[in-house]
């Protein structure tokens, strides 16, 4: 509330014109307009179909990868030194790719998607299991723990924490990836909303879009991640040391 009174006074000085700078009455009447005639809610489905679909499959691409890498000293010397050099690559950078490979289509973006948020989950979920103490691996080989049920009861709840990181650092540049994606060459989503405004010099639009945008971040993390990570300190006993 105190930032929309801020933002509101900064506004009532008049040192910008109002369609540089709109004030959050511009705004609301923004999303009040694209929720009546169903722009907003359309591009907001479009969206989320996106994100899930493209976020699901890094996600279980990145753990299984990650998994299997944290583990073999070959993979992790060949597959881990690639992964850790795609991790500084602009998701971007994979569009001029997916187009000619996939063409204006559904799977162009997805493929941008995945390429954004699998390397952060890999690398995150690699981190997670080089850094389990041997003891813990040793132990459950003395107790007879081989093959599926090493990796189900002792190398994943280990890895958990870092997992639980990249899921959120994949998550996040899923969305940068779609954003980039969709503001270039999608004519429907949130990103077409944010072009569409830019080019009609509504930054109401735009501003909306963006706040939009924070406030699905805050929603998922609130409802999703700080939850599963609630989850996995308490049940190691480590709910006080994340306060």
């Amino acid at each position: 509330m105190l930032l929309i009174v801020v933002w509101q006074a900064a506004c009532s000085l008049n040192i910008w014109p109002e369609y540089l700078f709109p004030g959050p009455i511009a705004v609301l009447n923004s999303l009040i307009g694209s929720l009546r005639n169903g722009t907003l809610l359309v591009s907001l489905y479009t969206s989320l179909r996106r994100i899930v679909i493209g976020f699901g499959i890094s996600l279980a691409g990145g753990v299984i990868t990650g998994l299997l890498v944290g583990r073999s000293a070959l993979l992790h010397d060949t597959i881990g030194s690639i992964m850790l050099g795609l991790q500084t690559l602009p998701s971007i950078c994979w569009l001029p790719l997916a187009l000619l490979w996939f063409g204006l289509s559904e799977r162009a973006i997805l493929f941008v998607i995945i390429m954004g948020a699998f390397v952060a989950v890999a690398v995150s979920t690699e981190a997670g299991v080089r850094q389990i103490p041997p003891l813990y691996l040793q132990a459950a080989r003395n107790m007879g723990a081989r093959g599926y049920r090493l990796y189900r009861d002792v190398i994943i709840p280990a890895a958990l924490p870092g997992m639980i990181t990249g899921m959120k650092l994949g998550w996040s540049f899923a969305w940068r990836s779609l954003m980039a994606g969709e503001l270039l060459y999608v004519n429907l989503g949130l990103g077409h909303l944010l072009m569409m405004g830019r080019e009609l010099s509504d930054m109401a639009q735009v501003v909306m879009v963006m706040l939009l945008l924070i406030i699905i971040g805050l929603i998922s993390d609130k409802l999703i991640f700080a939850r599963l990570e609630s989850f996995v300190y308490e049940r190691w006993g480590l709910k006080k040391s994340v306060r």
